[in-house]
């Protein structure tokens, strides 16, 4: 291995660019005609251009052009496509990745829930009857994902999990799942080489998310004691070896009290691999590199015997709404990511956020001694942090930080319903006696489910209490579902926009007619931009605010 392409861009593209060039090897970029100009395509030893970022063909062609001879998938696009992986290694260029039928066994969601169980893998039930989640079974990072409460929200919700995953992953397959209210979320990192061995790094907790996607993400879990992390872990090298994996994965679990349940085997490397990094010592990148050029993990002392030593922690600065989470678009005008602590970017300082991919500006990841040290260090680079000329979630995260319910350890995916997105925290937490067991004879909180950035995005959006119903966030009109003179009920679904390739609804916010309606599909729309004008049915003028 002399040279790697990296089939990918952002973050992850100049990840694997450092990685690449600490083991002496060359650097190749792809860049799609609408990404020109982006930092990744800057920052390689080469680019060359290609048609698409989902195309397994132009990869190769522009690995050959370049004179790579290794592909790395990074995260995301066509990272845990067995199709991709056989066609690279068809070509005679190595892969770096997991062979293509493990792949295809842990990608496949059903597939690969059938070998968790043969493997003895606690998994959740399949489910019919609300409430359960429609999942994309090639999804991945919150994509593809609806949660149904009822019989009667079941078929748009099928219908929009589908488009979504088809435009995210080329296979609008799904599943229903019985839906397990107020989890934590956990993961187990794992690396494998083609010698046989499967290790363990440890877990990482990550619990608080919307839109089905982490935010927030730390290393060790406060919800896990020796015995369940030897559990979890021994679950996931079970599954791992199962399927004959290789190189970088993470098992990913929900938590309900002491059980857990597996939800699917992630053949690539985490958006969050950083915390592992940094409670383990060991670099995930460049063991993926290591094992794709056959090194052998037993042979290492460094990796033998592995201890999580300390606390870390991640969170995601994205260019988002901090309230609704809403993707949002501009020119990145000035930007200040801190000195104090680990920061990871694909962006810079005049750079453009568009709407045809991921809004992710950086993550900071602080880490210390313990896990309070390192929450400090995080609330101390999140003061320093600076972004103007796109609007952030930079709000958020130094709120979220300051939760105290975040700081004892007590998130679950239900916190962002639990403590709305900037709402005053409570003043006080009960005090560590009422933690403990005596905590056991109080009745449990009612269920509730994870945050619904479309309910967000309902409450929020500039026609919600007006006549007119505008775009909360730039992005294309898919979905057209009333024309003029229609009568609508509230709550029915108007338009639906995407943006970074995520679906979002917009509904009828009072009974009405529809005087006008200003789009069709697959028009593209500003921030802000008057999708459809209502009138209230019984009196047929337009209601004031």
């Amino acid at each position: 291995m002399q040279t790697v392409l990296v089939a990918n861009r952002g973050e992850i593209a100049l990840r694997v660019f450092r990685a690449a060039r600490e083991l002496g090897l060359g650097t190749v970029a792809v860049v799609a005609p609408d990404d020109a100009g982006s930092l990744h395509a800057r920052s390689a030893d080469e680019a060359v251009e290609i048609a698409s970022y989902l195309s397994s063909e132009e990869h190769i062609r522009a690995a050959k052009q370049a004179g790579a001879d290794a592909i790395h998938p990074g995260y995301g696009f066509l990272a845990e496509n067995g199709d991709f992986a056989e066609a690279v290694q068809a070509a005679g260029l190595t892969w770096i990745g997991p062979p293509p039928d493990a792949l295809r066994a842990g990608g496949d969601k059903l597939a690969a829930k059938r070998i968790a169980q043969a493997a003895g893998v606690p998994t959740i039930p399949e489910a019919d009857e609300p409430p359960l989640i429609v999942k994309a079974a090639a999804g991945g990072g919150g994509r593809g994902m609806r949660i149904v409460r009822s019989r009667g929200e079941l078929d748009e919700a099928v219908s929009a999990a589908k488009r979504e995953a088809k435009a995210a992953f080329g296979d609008d397959t799904v599943y229903l799942e019985r839906y397990v209210e107020r989890p934590r979320h956990v993961e187990i990192q794992l690396l494998a080489d083609e010698h046989g061995t499967v290790l363990s790094l440890g877990e990482r907790d990550c619990s608080v998310q919307r839109r089905h996607q982490k935010v927030l993400e730390e290393s060790p879990s406060p919800a896990l004691d020796p015995d369940l992390r030897a559990r979890m872990s021994d679950a996931a090298v079970r599954f791992a070896e199962a399927i004959g994996y290789v190189g970088a994965g993470t098992a990913e679990f929900v938590l309900d009290g002491r059980d857990f349940y597996f939800l699917e085997l992630n053949g690539r490397i985490q958006v969050e691999h950083p915390v592992t990094e940094a409670v383990t010592g060991v670099d995930l990148v460049q063991w993926q590199l290591r094992i794709a050029r056959g090194e052998a993990l037993d042979t290492r002392p460094e990796l033998q015997g592995i201890q999580l030593r300390g606390a870390a922690v991640e969170v995601r600065l994205y260019a988002e709404d901090p309230r609704t989470f809403l993707p949002q678009a501009g020119r990145i005008e000035k930007l200040r990511l801190p000195t104090s602590v680990r920061v990871e970017t694909g962006v810079a300082e005049g750079d453009e956020v568009g709407t045809s991919y991921d809004p992710m500006i950086a993550k900071l990841i602080a880490s210390g001694a313990t896990r309070d040290e390192a929450l400090d260090r995080l609330a101390d680079a999140l003061a320093e942090t600076e972004v103007t000329g796109v609007t952030t979630n930079l709000p958020f995260l130094r709120w979220l930080v300051a939760h105290p319910a975040l700081r004892a350890g007590e998130t679950t995916t239900a916190f962002l319903v639990e403590h709305p997105p900037l709402s005053a925290p409570p003043a006080a937490l009960p005090d560590e006696i009422w933690r403990g067991a005596f905590r056991l004879n109080l009745p449990s909180p009612a269920p509730q489910p994870p945050p619904d950035v479309d309910a967000a995005a309902h409450a929020h959006a500039a026609g919600a209490v007006s006549s007119t119903i505008t775009a909360p966030m730039p992005g294309t009109v898919i979905k057209v579902n009333v024309h003029e003179g229609a009568s609508v009920k509230a709550g029915a679904p108007l338009v639906v926009l995407e943006a970074m390739k995520m679906e979002t609804p917009l509904l009828a916010p009072f009974d009405a007619t529809v005087n006008a309606v200003h789009v069709e599909e697959g028009d593209r729309v500003a921030a802000g931009a008057v999708l459809v004008e209502l009138s209230d049915w019984r009196s047929g003028t337009a209601p004031t605010a």
